[in-house]
């Protein structure tokens, strides 16, 4: 008899088992008819503000409105330019180029894969300082650069003790890009960080503001878009309120002008309810990645995973990654036993055929650009078995042994 695929994501399991709860929640806001704002949206930007260890959270349309929200309140705006990395989904630069200012780019640490504090701080002695700002100036804008915009990826938090620190030194402001890590955790030591908070701190508390996804396959998904910036400054709520209600204080009395970047009644209930599941969910994910490091550990070298609990970091496994220099064929391998896999991300940023104009070269981030040929995402989400698991270990172990004779 053939084995049942295995999906890379599971929408269905959840929302199954929720439905009734769901289902409940959508007939009280249309009872309310309150659709746009509301108690539901109140109550979870209250909820998630706690979850997340900070004093205010502010629900917006999608993700991508939280980057560019989180950067337009913070400060950013046109004649200013904002580092990140180029191992990302578009959405971050976006929001930084929707923000009105110019992106700069550094490689990527080869093993968390997120922002290398080895990489930005050899920018930053590169750059030349701006004598009006008393901040670095991009090295391919020539524009002043005022923000950070780590990317905590796959799950993981960046090493945000020593981004903290550059970002002090240099008179930065750190925007987080939380889309991937609800509920990750980063151990600061204080002397180093951001507000000089020792202990361990949730992703979306460690920087200025945080911007977060809630697209139906994140840990925390609704059922359609959804986002929100979490902050512990209340000018920077208070903006983002202002700014994605089309910059109103109070009805038709607009302070600024904005963009309708609000969240929908009916989202936020649906995300409260899934807010109460959260830490179920990262548990089990969190004890699917322990199984498949030790279902892979056998397979040497070849099959490197990536993200881990550590001393100073609990991830909260959004992905579950592993690199291969077969990555084609190993996927293709996979796919052909009924094993869905998925690319994060297989064209980094700056060799996008739109930031072409931008002049990066091939070469400008080599761990970037060589991990891009190499990663592969494997099946991740709460409800995958110890079965489930073994298929697939049991597959790559088949892959690897005949790549060997």
């Amino acid at each position: 008899m053939l084995n049942h695929p295995i999906p890379f994501l599971d929408l269905l399991s959840p929302h199954r088992e929720l439905e009734e709860e769901l289902v409940a929640a959508s007939r009280e806001v249309i009872r309310s008819a309150q659709f746009v704002g509301g108690p539901q949206v109140e109550g979870f930007e209250r909820e998630f503000a706690e979850y997340c260890q900070t004093k205010y959270c502010v629900a917006v349309g999608n993700g991508t409105d939280a980057v560019r929200f989180a950067l337009q309140a913070v400060g950013v705006t046109a004649g200013d330019a904002v580092i990140t990395v180029p191992h990302t989904f578009i959405a971050t630069v976006e929001g930084i180029s929707q923000a009105g200012a110019e992106t700069e780019f550094v490689d990527i640490d080869p093993d968390t894969f997120t922002m290398s504090p080895t990489c930005l701080a050899s920018y930053l002695e590169a750059c030349r300082t701006d004598p009006e700002s008393g901040r670095p100036i991009g090295l391919r804008s020539g524009k002043p650069i005022k923000a950070l915009v780590p990317v905590h990826l796959y799950g993981q938090i960046a090493d945000m003790d020593v981004i903290g620190e550059l970002a002090r030194r240099y008179k930065l402001i750190v925007v987080e890009d939380s889309a991937q890590a609800h509920g990750a955790e980063y151990l600061s030591g204080g002397e180093q960080s951001i507000d000089g908070r020792p202990g361990w701190r949730r992703a979306g508390s460690i920087g200025h503001a945080a911007a977060f996804s809630f697209y139906p396959g994140k840990n925390l998904g609704a059922c359609g878009e959804a986002g929100a910036i979490t902050t512990n400054d209340e000018n920077v709520a208070k903006f983002v309120r202002m700014i994605r209600d089309h910059g109103q204080a109070q009805k038709y009395y607009h302070e600024i002008e904005g963009y309708n970047g609000r969240l929908d009644a009916l989202q936020a209930a649906f995300l409260r309810i899934k807010l109460r599941h959260l830490e179920t969910w990262t548990e089990q994910r969190r004890t699917a990645a322990r199984r498949y490091r030790e279902l892979l550990s056998g397979l040497g070298a070849e099959i490197i995973s990536l993200g881990s609990e550590s001393t100073t970091h609990k991830p909260v496994y959004h992905l579950f990654v592993v690199r291969t220099k077969e990555r084609e064929a190993l996927g293709n391998h996979l796919r052909e036993l009924g094993i869905q896999t998925g690319l994060h991300y297989p064209v980094p940023l700056h060799r996008q055929k739109c930031y072409l104009g931008w002049g990066y070269q091939e070469g400008s981030f080599p761990v970037t650009e060589r991990v891009a040929s190499e990663i592969l995402s494997l099946p991740m989400f709460p409800e995958l078995t110890a079965a489930q698991q073994q298929r697939v270990a049991d597959a790559i172990e088949a892959f690897t042994r005949a790549a060997v004779r």
